[in-house]
């Protein structure tokens, strides 16, 4: 006897209870980023495997670590790095600037399997390509909390740094890198392996050991130079007048490597130690390394499962039926085609499909929260209005035009 099959480990099923929360989440995103301008996006499940190499990093988690990849592509870990390819690949340059996109889909990473964390997730993206504005991140920051607060997300954080631009990162990087040699000892071996190719990850390692080490470690923040000083103190400063609240966590890194000055995070306190809820910051040298022209851009994305977790229990909407068509056997065709007129007319329509009798017929119409219930005799047609229970005989072409004229009747 053959064992039963299961969903892959680190995935899940969304069931129908599961689906109005999560269209809450679709919603409330296309609300709020289409009345900022932003336009959806949709790009491919998987990519090439080099666009990943090339725009998150090398030396990366998620390109050594966590990417599905076979024959040369992979399943797209993030969103960024597919957008910006997109941009590229179709002319967005000759668009006005910035080019504001967003996006809603499943993105894919081989980690442990966590509360909120999975194999196959969903994110929620925005990108703004072509300016380098500060308004542009304190804008982008503002809509993902004005998303978060719509849902209801619990004790939220935000924290917020600039790593600076490559040029002046890097003077900082052979300070960084000296020390922790200095320090080698007390390091995990995977802090130590990263030493060479992406020193600041060792703020985000989760060992004592490295962590006890970075407390005393030199910060990038002492080594911006006065244009990314201006720039983080602009951003900063619109997001106060934007009324939202943050504090500056030198600490902060991201993990992807294409990150430039503004970098942010939003965490939830009510998760526990895995708080994080979403983020994002500035990418000003991506277009380049993907082969394309210098073009500014910033983005944010955010977890779907995280955000719902992180957010208030909210009372599920009942399902919808204005019409339930009940019958006595001899009548399922007329059933039928009143249901299929019914939703032509407009009308959320059902009619029993598994041989009920008239009372579990009319149970069933209770369980679908039917406004109106037609059961159909051999001998004519009774139309029962549920929220006050009164009856009449109507003729079977009348009854669409009955429950209209009912509805708009409310």
């Amino acid at each position: 006897m053959s064992s039963k099959l299961q969903a892959p480990r680190g995935t899940f099923d969304v069931l129908p209870a599961d689906a109005p929360a999560r269209q809450t989440v679709e919603d409330a995103s296309k609300r709020i980023l289409e009345a900022a301008g932003y336009r959806r996006i949709e790009t491919p499940a998987f990519e090439s495997t080099e666009l990943f190499a090339r725009g998150v990093g090398e030396a990366t988690d998620i390109v050594q670590k966590e990417m599905f990849s076979f024959e040369g592509f992979s399943l797209r870990p993030e969103g960024t790095a597919p957008v910006c390819r997109a941009y590229l690949d179709h002319g967005m340059h000759k668009l006005p600037q910035p080019v504001k996109l967003w996006y809603l889909g499943p993105y894919f990473r081989h980690e442990r399997p966590q509360a909120g964390r999975y194999r196959q997730f969903w994110q929620v993206g925005a990108e703004a390509i072509g300016s380098d504005d500060p308004s542009v991140d304190a804008e982008i920051i503002v809509l993902l909390q004005a998303l978060l607060d719509e849902l209801g997300a619990r004790e939220l954080r935000l924290r917020i740094a600039s790593l600076g631009t490559p040029a002046s990162r890097a003077g900082y990087r052979e300070v960084l890198q000296a020390y922790l040699r200095e320090h080698a000892g007390e390091l995990s071996a995977e802090t130590r392996e990263r030493i060479d190719l992406n020193p600041l990850r060792a703020f985000d390692a989760k060992d004592p050991g490295t962590q006890r080490v970075m407390d005393d470690a030199p910060r990038l923040a002492d080594h911006l130079d006065d244009d990314d000083r201006e720039h983080f103190a602009q951003v900063t400063d619109l997001l106060a007048r934007a009324g939202v609240e943050w504090e500056h966590d030198d600490r902060l890194v991201r993990g992807l490597d294409y990150y430039t000055r503004t970098i942010f995070e939003f965490t939830s306190d009510a998760l526990g130690a895995q708080s994080g809820v979403g983020g994002g910051g500035r990418y000003d040298g991506l277009m380049e390394q993907l082969g394309g022209p210098a073009t500014p851009g910033c983005g944010f994305a955010a977890g779907v499962e995280r955000m719902l977790l992180a957010s208030e229990a909210r009372p599920q909407p009942a399902a919808s039926c204005d019409l339930f068509l009940a019958w006595e056997s001899s009548e399922r065709a007329d059933a039928f085609a009143l249901a299929t007129e019914a939703r032509r007319a407009g009308l959320a329509a059902q009619l029993d499909l598994a041989g009920r009798s008239i009372k579990g017929q009319m149970k069933q119409a209770d369980r679908t929260g039917a406004r109106y219930v037609a059961i159909l005799y051999p001998d004519g047609t009774v139309l029962r209005d549920m929220d006050s229970g009164q009856e009449e005989k109507v003729e079977r072409p009348g009854v669409v035009a009955g429950v209209l004229k009912g509805r708009h009747a409310l």
